[in-house]
């Protein structure tokens, strides 16, 4: 009869737990989606359905082999125009759709590769690529200064410059 007593004081201490836990869980999630912590998925924030490459060497090679166009983003995570840029991006439902017919790479940080910086390294840019590796230098954003360079205002020119991509990649290739 004792031993009985234990095994139901037992699972009774499991059951609090286990309900103890599922609640302090709960908690966390909700602080966690309002707060992502840093580092995040390879999406950064600019759209965590998409699907995105990890490295620049690694978009190439999809980009080539699966006859897609690159869609490269240069930001920063301390960079206020970056930052705006990526809210209007990621909350821009036909450019979400439209990006999954990308291969995708956001860079926080330079690469020596001297193609993507064609006018010089500030950001945001964004640049695109073609599957023949060819920089599209002719798809830019709506400033002479820095022809890559996007704002939250010029996302319906962004997403035109997106089918730009596309259509190129029918036409040309």
């Amino acid at each position: 009869a004792m031993e009985k007593h234990y095994m139901s004081m037992f699972l009774l201490l499991v059951a609090i737990s286990c309900a103890l836990g599922k609640d302090t869980g709960k908690k966390e999630t909700k602080e966690t989606t309002a707060k992502p912590k840093l580092p995040q998925t390879l999406s950064r924030g600019w759209g965590d359905q998409l699907i995105w490459t990890q490295t620049y060497e690694e978009a190439l090679f999809r980009a080539k082999h699966g006859n897609k166009p690159l869609m490269i983003i240069h930001h920063l995570d301390d960079c206020p125009h970056s930052q705006a840029l990526k809210k209007v991006f990621a909350e821009h439902k036909d450019i979400q759709k439209l990006a999954e017919k990308f291969v995708l790479l956001n860079l926080v940080y330079e690469t020596t590769d001297k193609n993507l910086s064609p006018d010089g390294q500030y950001v945001p840019r964004i640049l695109f690529i073609d599957p023949s590796l060819t920089v599209r230098a002719d798809i830019t954003g709506r400033y002479s200064n820095r022809l890559y360079a996007y704002e939250p205002s010029d996302i319906s020119l962004l997403y035109s410059n997106m089918q730009k991509a596309l259509k190129l990649l029918k036409t040309e290739l």
